[in-house]
């Protein structure tokens, strides 16, 4: 009975995993849409972070400047890239690490608080970071109605030690988010057209 539920597993995996295999974009596509995220001035050098065709986490390109791009995530049904300075490469690391151990966004949140306020995980005075969004084209692979949003992580900034407002405001003013913690940020939001 044994012998017939494995042979029968085998091609079942086998399946699932050329299907979870073509969901995952080529290399060039990737990086191509990656570095959307990236100001123009840095794509070209900017490293990238993608998936291979097993769906594993894995360096696309190597870079000689400052910038770190993320490619999407084939798991998300959402397009979403973002790209952010080195010195930010840690601490975002960390995070998917965290992720990928089973912790929720509040556990790695807390842990890496805990592990900034002691000097265990590297995070910058202050680093960007940048999200691009848009729809994939089914047709022609194009995105469209691309999106860029700005942050600009100050770790533990405060409304009074910034003057800015600690809630959400209108499309173009600039607020801080998480202030007085590790993740302070200054959120910037465009208005859409």
């Amino acid at each position: 009975m044994k012998n017939k539920r494995t042979l029968f597993s085998i091609p079942l995996l086998l399946i699932t995993l050329l299907l979870s295999a073509q969901n995952i974009p080529s290399k060039e596509w990737q990086i191509k849409t990656a570095t959307m995220a990236v100001p123009e001035e840095f794509r070209e050098e900017a490293k990238v972070y993608g998936y291979d065709s097993a769906g594993e986490f894995i360096t696309l390109r190597e870079g000689t400047n400052t910038y770190v791009s993320l490619a999407d995530d084939p798991n998300n049904d959402n397009f979403s890239t973002a790209a952010y300075h080195i010195d930010l490469d840690e601490f975002m690391a960390r995070g998917r690490e965290l992720k990928k151990e089973g912790f929720n966004f509040k556990e790695i949140f807390d842990t890496r608080e805990k592990e900034v306020k002691e000097g265990t995980l590297k995070m910058p005075d202050k680093a960007t970071l940048c999200v691009f969004t848009g729809v994939v084209n089914k047709e022609t692979q194009e995105i469209e109605n691309g999106y860029v949003r700005y942050v600009f992580y100050v770790p533990f900034a405060t409304g009074e030690s910034t003057g800015l407002p600690t809630k959400p405001t209108p499309p173009g003013h600039a607020w801080l988010m998480d202030p007085g913690t590790h993740r302070a940020h200054i959120m910037i939001t465009p208005p859409k057209e």
